[in-house]
């Protein structure tokens, strides 16, 4: 890792990323695309270290309460968060200044902080968001080696759906040939409903691929599926949009299953829920027992 000081820390849509690169190795991440001018080696992640000075600031200059997004880019969970604590930090001044909190992980170490989420979602709105891709948790260690598996992710959803904080899956990406199968649709479809999820966020049966994330991907396949990155390029070339050749069976069993479930199935829905401010009130603090 590498420390920073940055310049700002909240974006005109209210989102925060306070890593900069992972170290999760999921071999599709398209936050590896050159594109997002990237100054350094991913894994090389860069910490703003002055994310909570910089937070404080933006949330005392904003006129109205809104969601503060997390995790879009890189991972606020990733194993450098056990030793800075940048992102509790950041939390903790989400919940004192009374704002809502939309955060994306794929760690079970959210969990930590479980407190801080509910103090969120006690005075206005706090959604954490899940990203599932894979069933088979040996195929999940081998597209997501060195982060929370598909069923400790789950276990997650159960924790928070009994805690009544709501939650969102990302259902992506899903890879052609590799997990786009109906056995893996349903398991991951079957953790959702047993979950109670709010929404799923799902842009159809495939993924994206440009340059950058498209090159170590290949990589990855030429080392776990010998022969696959040939018939990628056969069929997609350097297509942004790879979609699988299953999308259409596969988008009907996952518009079924989300009608018969309630649960939100469209994208934009999905974005207006995690967007949506909702002020509940402040906290009531509770005095000690002596002083009663």
């Amino acid at each position: 890792m590498h420390k920073v000081q940055a310049k700002g820390i909240v974006s005109a849509q209210n989102g925060m990323n306070i890593y900069r690169g992972c170290t999760h190795g999921c071999i599709y991440c398209d936050s590896r695309s050159t594109c997002y001018q990237m100054q350094h080696a991913f894994e090389d992640v860069e910490v703003k270290i002055n994310a909570p000075e910089l937070l404080e600031q933006a949330l005392r200059r904003k006129r109205k309460k809104c969601i503060i997004g997390t995790g879009a880019m890189s991972d606020p969970y990733i194993h450098l968060e056990e030793e800075l604590q940048l992102t509790r930090t950041c939390l903790g001044l989400i919940s004192d200044y009374g704002f809502g909190l939309a955060i994306q992980t794929k760690s079970a170490r959210i969990l930590r902080d479980l407190d801080l989420l509910l103090a969120i979602n006690e005075q206005a709105k706090c959604v954490v968001q899940m990203t599932l891709t894979t069933f088979d948790e040996e195929l999940c260690k081998v597209l997501e080696p060195n982060v929370s598996t598909t069923k400790e992710r789950f276990e997650v959803l159960q924790v928070l759906r009994d805690q009544g904080i709501p939650t969102i899956v990302w259902l992506d990406p899903i890879l052609p040939w590799i997990n786009d199968t109906e056995e893996n649709l349903r398991g991951i479809m079957d953790y959702c409903v047993e979950a109670q999820v709010t929404g799923i966020i799902c842009f159809g049966m495939g993924l994206t691929l440009r340059d950058g994330n498209r090159e170590y991907f290949y990589e990855k396949l030429d080392e776990h599926f010998p022969g696959m990155k040939e018939r990628y390029i056969a069929r997609y070339g350097n297509l942004y949009q790879v979609v699988s050749p299953k999308n259409d069976k596969l988008m009907a069993i996952f518009q079924d299953l989300c009608a018969r479930h309630n649960i939100i199935s469209g994208v934009n829905s999905c974005f207006d829920y995690l967007h949506e401010f909702i002020e509940k009130g402040p906290r009531q603090m509770t005095l000690p027992l002596d002083d009663v």
